[in-house]
Formats: C-alpha cells, structure tokens, sequence
C-alpha cells in the first residue's frame, strides 16, 4: 500500500439513517473508507450492510445523513451516474438481461461509442466486450453469445465485467461470491487484489468469515442497523467478531459433533447409472442414500452437482438410467414431490420463491394436500395454522404470514424455502447450496435443523461447494468431476479439505 494513501479517506459515511416501514435499517451509521484498503462489513442478515453500499451507490436514497467522496458532497441520482464517477457495485441478486447478448449486457446503457448514423456496430460492440472479459482473466465467456445461455456462475462474471471496464476507483462487492464457482472467486480475488495494489479501495460484504478473514484489511460489524465495533487487521479474533455479530457468543456445536455410522438400513432414494443433459451434464453416476443419512456432495465448477440435484427431483429429464424413492421411478417434479421429495434451489430467488407474494402464500403452496379438505376446498383457518406453524417453528423474523417475501432477509427467505418443505413432512430433502447467502447465526440454526431432521430418519443431500460445510455435516461426502463420481469419503475418517480436493481435480 502507497504510503500515502494508507490514511486518505476516499469515502466517508456520517450519522446516515434509513427506515423502511416500520424497519429501521440504519441507525446513525458512520464509516469511513481508506485509499489503498479492503473494508469488510459483516454482520447477520438484515443488520444493513447491503442498505449502506446501495444508498452510495446511488440504488435508493437515504432518509438521514450525509456522504462525501473525495472530499466533496456526494449523492448519484442512478447506479449509472454513480459508475461514471467511480464508484461501482457488483450487488447480490442477478443483474443480466436474458435475451440479449453478452456484449450488450457489458455495454449496457453506454453503446454511444458504437453507434454508425442511427445503427451500433454489433461487430465492434462484440470485439471491445471480449477485450474486457479476458482483461479481468475472464475465458470461459463469449461476447458474441446470448447471456442465457450460462449458468448463474458465469453471468455473475459478466455483471463483474461490466462494472470493471469502468476501472471504478471504489468498488462494493456484496455477497458476490456465493454466485461464484471456485474459478470465478479467483477471479474476483485477483479484481481485488489489483485495486488494492493500486490505491483503489473495496468495500467487501460476506457471510463466509474465513474467506472475510482473509480478504479483508479491516472489518466493520454492524448489528440491527448500527456499527458494533471495527477491527484492523492486527485485531482479528474469530470468536470475537462473531460475538459482535449476533451480540452473543454462539452456544452450542456449529456443525455436527458425532463421527459414527448412524444411518438406518432402509434405501430412502436411489440414482442408477443416471445421464442427464444440460450446461453441466451428469454421466453414469449411481447413488444410494439411506434414511437417517446426510449425503454431501462437492466439486468444481461444472461438475455436474447442481444438474444432479435437479435430476433427483425431476426438475431434469434423465436421459438415461434412473431415480427412484418410494417403490417408484421418478417422472417429473410433481411425482417427486408425491413420493416424499423436497428440493431447495441454488436459486433461491427465482426458483424456489416468488418474491412479489407473501410469505403465506409461499409456504402454503408447498402443502395444499396437507390442509385441504379434499381436492379442492381451502379453508382458510387451517391454511393459517399451518403457514403460522412454520413461521413458529423455523422462527422467521417477520411482522406477519402477509409480508412480501421480498422484503425479508436472505437467511429469512431461506427459512421460507425450508417451511414449504418441512411443512410437508418430505422424507427426502435435496438441498442445493442451503446456506448460501445467510449469516453466521441462521447457518448455525440450519445445521442444527438439519441433524434433527437427520435423527428423524429423514434422508439428505447436501449440494454445496464450502468443503467445510460437507466437512461438517455429512456422514459421506461424494465428489463429481466431468459430471462423474470421482471420490467418496466417509465421516468416521474425518477427511480433511486436502483430501476432497485431491478428487475435485
């Protein structure tokens, strides 16, 4: 870091407050940023650390408060204006277009420079986006393509790509890299690392503490809308920022504490010789899982896991061999559900959610066989009882079942997600990245639910690419490369991160 820089406060938060509804967010924040650093601010869902960087990024306006940039007052009417004079942010949720190419997602709002008379040269529009994308040591992504045509790791890099061919002299990254395969997150570390080298600073916002850890040159914890505490570099204490997190020390085992065999005898589902198609195909893998079992399954980018889980539930058409649970083969997502099968999405937000709806709304729609009265005929009592069963059970922070989903916190609509399905009492859970995006505390409380619903003799697969978390949970760990199986692991040999990546490449 320039010496020079290392106090130079390029961007400076004061007494900022912002409500929505009956929420306070923020409650007198003030911050500041420092030329040549990385600013982690970390805290549990709904402490307002999306609420700081958006309002500065000019995504919404503040109700209190003042910020200055570069010495000077700053408020940007759009996230656009706000690029144009340096400061960038790569947010949460999707931010591509479908139905357009790669090039016009880059150049999204800015082809002025393309423009030939009253057309845009296409050709010339493409060539400057491929020149961007391998800049930032982006390969795998194509300008010329249509952006639906990648996964969600890759159209995250391509949002990445159009905020850095700016060169932003401040960039936000919130919660980016659970979008991101391994590749994608060096990718973004390397952004990083550049900017910080350069004089540029980062504000970082991640629920992962260790990658937190290590990214991070100073960290700033806020808890319901006010700053805890900051800690430099030299101050670094897990256990402690934790506690300033959820302004208690965390009781109790994070992950599991037992490494003996003690799944039950009786096959829940099983996967034989399956070949499934897609952007990540799966070829010839075979699977049993028993009930009382959690199943993990990890690798690379790529490997074919999120297509696997899919298959499982029927939300993918196998091409060949077969799934089966519940004396039958599984045809479709409705005779999946049928047989006792949940499936929780990588996806949250668009495919296991409908944000613009209530939080009844989306539980219920999980169990109408459980609480109608025969086929047809909902009453609405005993649809409240079971929706308010749920809330109960899973503690959703909410004002009530009518409160829109997109209102909620990440880890909130992820407890949403787990009451549709729990609700139903599904003896099969397929969980696709369960705690992406969701703090430290509401992990904890989805690792607890989960080894309940394991002693229950409930089967689950766990999909997810932290090796801690399938460290962690698992009584097997299987890992897929090329859409294959390439290694298992059992719990009672406690394997370790080396091992499992031994098999991922």
């Amino acid at each position: 870091m320039d010496g020079n820089n290392e106090m130079k406060t390029v961007l400076a938060v004061r007494d900022m407050y912002k409500s929505f509804g009956e929420t306070k967010a923020l409650r007198g924040v003030s911050l500041d940023l420092r030329a040549g650093e990385v600013l982690g601010l970390i805290g549990e869902n709904g402490s307002g650390k999306s609420t700081i960087t958006s309002i500065v990024a000019g995504m919404q306006k503040c109700d209190a408060g003042e910020v200055t940039y570069l010495g000077r007052a700053w408020q940007p009417a759009s996230m656009i204006e706000a690029l144009e004079n340096g400061i960038g942010m790569i947010v949460q949720e999707s931010g591509t277009i479908p139905g357009i190419s790669v090039a016009e997602n880059i150049f999204l709002a800015d082809t002025d420079g393309f423009k030939r008379g009253f057309l845009i040269d296409r050709k010339a529009m493409i060539r400057a986006a491929q020149v961007v994308l391998e800049k930032i040591g982006i390969r795998n992504v194509h300008a010329e393509d249509m952006t639906q045509r990648y996964d969600i790791q890759s159209r995250k890099l391509i949002e990445i790509a159009r905020v850095m061919r700016k060169e932003p002299a401040v960039l936000f990254v919130d919660e980016t890299t659970t979008a991101l395969s391994h590749e994608g997150r060096d990718i973004l570390y390397g952004i990083v690392n550049r900017m910080r080298d350069e004089g540029k600073s980062v504000i970082f916002i991640s629920h992962d503490m260790e990658e937190i850890l290590r990214v991070c040159d100073r960290l700033t914890v806020l808890r319901d809308g006010e700053i805890i505490r900051s800690f430099e570099r030299n101050e670094y204490n897990e256990d402690e920022i934790k506690a300033c997190m959820i302004g208690r020390k965390l009781e109790g085992d994070y992950y599991r504490n037992d490494y003996e065999d003690s799944c039950l005898p009786e096959v829940a589902i099983r996967i034989e010789n399956l070949e499934a198609g897609g952007m990540e195909p799966v070829h010839d893998f075979s699977l049993e899982v028993h009930r009382g079992e959690i199943v993990g399954i990890g690798g690379l980018s790529q490997c074919g896991m999120h297509t696997l889980g899919k298959a499982m539930f029927g939300a993918v058409k196998a091409q060949g061999g077969s799934v089966t649970a519940a004396g039958g083969r599984i045809k479709d997502e409705a005779d999946a559900m049928s047989r006792g099968i949940a499936y929780v999405s990588k996806n949250r937000d668009t495919e296991s959610l409908v944000l613009d709806a209530p939080i009844g709304d989306n539980i219920s729609v999980g169990g109408l066989d459980k609480f109608a009265v025969g086929k047809n005929l909902i009453l609405p009592g005993r649809e409240k009882a079971y929706v308010d069963r749920q809330i109960e059970t899973l503690q959703i922070k909410c004002r009530s079942r009518n409160q829109y989903v997109n209102t909620l916190s990440g880890g909130n609509k992820q407890k949403v997600v787990f009451g549709k399905w729990i609700g139903r009492d599904s003896d099969i859970l397929i969980l696709d990245c369960p705690t992406r995006g969701i703090d430290i505390g509401v992990k904890q409380a989805m690792y607890h639910l989960m080894t309940k619903l394991k002693l229950e003799g409930k089967a689950l697969i766990i999909i997810s690419e932290e090796m801690a978390e399938l460290i962690g949970m698992a009584d097997r760990i299987i890992i897929m490369k090329d859409g294959r199986k390439s290694g298992e692991l059992a719990r009672h040999d406690r394997p370790q991160e080396a091992d499992i990546i031994g098999y991922m490449i």
